[in-house]
């Protein structure tokens, strides 16, 4: 059918408009060929599901449903466009020349016949009506058969194609009303000498001359030289320029959606040179700031987090672990777990980058976060600067402090571009809650570290003690409570600090008494650090 329609709307126009008056054999065939095979079409339409308008993926097969859709929308637009004229002027001339005329009867008809048979052959003109067919069968083939980028550049061969056709109709226009008139001295036909011309040469001028308005470039060889010759040139200059805004506007459009996350990490790097430009950075910070970028993004801008936040949550699962499969893979401790364990830690990390330098850890600091190497290789630094040993692709570490709640017991330093999964905190002790076996193996790893790197690996067993007893936890809490306050007060106020720790409280039990009785009177920012690391 695509096909077929091509060919009519091609054809249809030439025939009609330069081979004047010669309805060959050949030309009758085809115009009865496909009037046939457009009404078939027509019929199978009757019969052909539709889509749901609220439901695309359930199809309307009831044959009543159907004809009153089709009879609705496009029925009668095709029927007008498939009415098999050739057959009724073959049927026509068929009677013409069996009946016995008179000798008068035969001159008229011989006057006729030209003005009937041009008439017959602008009729032909409502064919070009499929064209509302082509445009339907091609939307529906790029649904079937192409997909995103596809799609984009078959869009843009369309409008090129669109483009192309209605400059051959109006080129064939141009030709048509000169010949329909008789080829008046004035008209550029008779000007050119082109009246009994080749039909291709006549095309190949009429083409120019209508390409010429359509793009707005001049007339031709000549200006018009009668009024209809001046309306069939502002026709053309209007659906040029039409044309012409139509297709920069659909090219534009097509164009900034090849690529639109290309299009928005260069908006945001330009974004983020004019900050920068603004704050008057310095120049190696803006390299730095730039290599970020083009290591962090890698030339595209994505809001993974609005994009997955729309997705169920099993399809979010899903998708989360695909990402990290490679981590998955490399990580030995991802390796051995249990699957529903890997699924529940990969679907709370967070992707950072790190530049070679850069601290990721903090010695003394307090952790937030653990984090897993992706890629990249990380050095364990100690106080003294020495370089305890180093991690590469498939490591992780900072789980330390997570497991002890202590500060942190080395520094962290990124010796290449490190691509990073952090967990924090909060999550941390929600997946290994849930999966005690886990965490006693964390546990034997971080104290391995710990002796590793000159550390007391008994804090891991000090944590287990706080664990199996609340009241600890419990006493631990309050005094981390009391210490909070007495450092929120003001220098001079040390009566009020005295009062926290001294004074009457009894909601507090036996054990937090006897730990208040024995506190020295410390100075503003110590108490805190009374109850934090090995302080007596």
């Amino acid at each position: 059918m695509l096909l077929l329609l091509v060919a009519n709307l091609i054809i249809l126009p030439v025939a009609i408009s330069f081979f004047n008056d010669d309805l060959s054999t050949r030309w009758i065939a085809f115009n009865c060929l496909s009037d046939t095979i457009f009404l078939i079409d027509i019929v199978v339409n009757f019969r052909t599901g539709i889509m749901q308008q609220d439901n695309a993926e359930q199809v309307i097969l009831d044959p009543k449903l159907i004809a009153k859709h089709y009879l609705r929308t496009w029925f009668f637009l095709d029927l007008i466009s498939s009415i098999p004229l050739d057959y009724i002027f073959l049927i026509f001339n068929q009677i013409m020349k069996l009946q016995d005329f008179s000798d008068s009867f035969q001159i008229l008809h011989a006057g006729r016949a030209l003005r009937i048979l041009r008439l017959a052959k602008l009729l032909s003109l409502v064919r070009l009506l499929r064209l509302s067919r082509l445009v339907r069968y091609v939307s529906q083939w790029e649904e079937v058969y192409f997909l995103n980028m596809a799609s984009v550049f078959m869009r843009i061969f369309n409008l090129i194609c669109m483009m192309l056709l209605i400059g051959h109709w109006s080129g064939c226009l141009q030709f048509l009303v000169p010949m329909l008139q008789g080829f008046p001295s004035n008209s550029w036909v008779s000007i050119n000498e082109l009246q009994e011309s080749y039909w291709l040469e006549q095309y190949s001028w009429a083409l120019f001359k209508a390409m010429s308005h359509m793009l707005c470039i001049g007339y031709g060889r000549f200006p018009p030289q009668s009024l209809t010759d001046m309306w069939l040139t502002m026709l053309s200059m209007i659906s040029g320029a039409t044309c012409y805004a139509l297709f920069l506007g659909h090219a534009t459009n097509l164009i900034q959606s090849l690529d639109s996350s290309r299009r928005q990490y260069r908006e945001k790097v330009k974004q983020v040179e004019e900050y920068m430009a603004y704050r008057k950075l310095p120049r190696d910070m803006r390299q730095r700031i730039t290599e970020y970028f083009e290591h962090r993004y890698q030339g595209k801008f994505f809001d993974e987090e609005c994009i997955l936040g729309e997705l169920s949550e099993k399809l979010r699962e899903d998708v989360i672990n695909y990402n990290c499969r490679s981590l998955v893979a490399s990580v030995p401790f991802f390796a051995n777990a249990d699957s529903n364990f890997v699924s529940d830690v990969v679907t709370k990390l967070k992707y950072e980058v790190f530049q070679p330098g850069d601290i990721i850890i903090k010695e003394g600091t307090i952790g937030t976060k653990m984090y897993f190497i992706q890629e990249g290789v990380v050095d364990i630094v100690m106080a003294n600067g020495e370089v305890a040993t180093s991690l590469s692709d498939g490591s992780y570490f900072g789980e330390i402090c997570l497991l002890t709640n202590a500060r942190r017991v080395a520094s962290v330093r990124a010796e290449t571009y490190c691509n990073l999964f952090s967990l924090s905190v909060d999550h941390f002790n929600c997946v290994l809650d849930q999966y005690p076996l886990m965490r006693k193996t964390m546990e034997t790893v971080a104290a391995e570290r710990l002796n590793k790197i000159g550390k007391n690996p008994n804090i891991m067993q000090q944590k287990d003690e706080q664990l199996s007893n609340p009241e600890s936890n419990q006493i631990t809490a309050v005094v981390n409570a009391l210490a909070a306050e007495a450092d929120d007060c003001k220098d001079d106020d040390i009566d009020a600090k005295e009062n926290l720790l001294h004074g009457s409280m009894s909601s507090i039990t036996e054990p937090i008494q006897t730990i208040r009785e024995g506190l020295p009177r410390p100075r503003s920012g110590e108490f805190r650090a009374l109850f934090e690391g090995n302080t007596p």
